[in-house]
């Protein structure tokens, strides 16, 4: 937890606990330990009453302690959210920077607030109240994840060429077929692909299963000589980079924005991640129940998988009134 030092000792106790029993990822670690930073730091810019253009990276949080916490009240967490939607630059070396972040933003910083104070009060028993308990969520606007049709799924694959085509054609099949994260993808080993399925590492370090149909196993055979002659710096990684090493979350975004532009689609509106929903849509396209497709995406709650089905639904009033019997009217007339 050295890279954690800016940190008072009471939240890097929260994020040893978070890494070592609760078993979660490093970038969620990282997530909690700058959305909690800057929370620490602006309470300390507030009660010592600073201007609000104050560097926030200049304010020195190392002596906060159980004893501080306890005595934030709800009303302070109100302004932070406030200063969040209101004064935080969003891109502050920008020459002309904008004000206010998104409320997806608002809603994971406060999320770490409770995940936080749940751990003093719950867990660690070293605070009796929980000033944010009944905190609600900003509201979000909700949109249907935008995703790729048969066709453009088709273009997709038929684009990859190169001295990478087959190692670039096998990612893509498992995105298109398991609708697996980048951040699993980039984590595959060897020994984590069988017959007909994948292991995957998800969210949590919590290991699931994901078959795969027959050209995906092709695909994965037509690259696996060409991967076997190669000598890595993580041998056990499936998927290499030119460069030696296991292939990079940002090599893979690259990689599937490069086919997407070559394809003739809008690498502005679609990647990796529209991937998994373009296979998450297929699935109940093709009558998968949304049960089952939330094991295969991965997803802890059922309210995540289920805006798949809005799309469904969508997809299926699209159908109806394209059919040319659609547009009769016929009705008779009563006598």
């Amino acid at each position: 937890m050295k890279r954690y030092s800016d940190c008072p000792q009471i939240l890097r106790d929260f994020l040893t606990y978070h890494e070592t029993i609760m078993g979660q990822s490093q970038l969620t670690i990282q997530e909690y330990y700058l959305d909690l930073r800057m929370f620490l730091r602006f309470l300390k810019l507030m009660r010592q009453e600073m201007p609000l253009h104050t560097d926030l990276d200049t304010i020195d949080i190392k002596d906060i302690d159980a004893e501080f916490l306890g005595t934030v009240t709800s009303s302070e967490i109100f302004d932070f959210l406030s200063y969040l939607a209101n004064d935080r630059a969003v891109n502050p070396d920008s020459a002309a920077p904008e004000y206010g972040i998104a409320a997806s933003a608002r809603a994971r910083k406060l999320s770490a607030i409770k995940s936080f104070y749940k751990y003093l009060t719950v867990r660690t028993k070293q605070l009796k109240d929980n000033p944010v308990a009944d905190l609600e969520y900003p509201k979000l606007r909700k949109s249907l994840p935008r995703y790729l049709t048969m066709e453009q799924s088709a273009a997709l694959l038929q684009a990859v060429s190169g001295p990478n085509a087959k190692r670039d054609y096998a990612i893509l099949m498992l995105f298109l077929n398991c609708g697996i994260r980048r951040s699993e993808l980039v984590g595959l080993n060897l020994t984590d692909v069988y017959e007909d399925r994948i292991r995957v590492v998800g969210k949590g370090n919590k290991e699931r299963f994901v078959y795969f149909g027959t050209p995906c196993r092709k695909a994965i055979d037509a690259y696996l000589p060409e991967r076997n002659k190669k000598v890595l710096t993580d041998n056990r990684a499936l998927f290499g980079s030119r460069d030696g090493n296991r292939i990079s979350v940002t090599a893979v975004h690259r990689l599937v924005k490069k086919y997407l532009l070559m394809a003739g689609l809008d690498a502005t509106q679609f990647s990796a991640h529209k991937l998994r929903h373009t296979a998450a849509t297929m699935m109940l396209s093709g009558g998968v129940d949304v049960k089952t497709v939330q094991e295969v995406l991965g997803h802890e709650n059922l309210n995540t998988t289920q805006i798949y089905t809005h799309i469904e639904n969508t997809e299926l009033k699209i159908a109806a009134q394209a059919n040319p019997l659609s547009k009769l009217d016929l009705l008779p007339e009563e006598d």
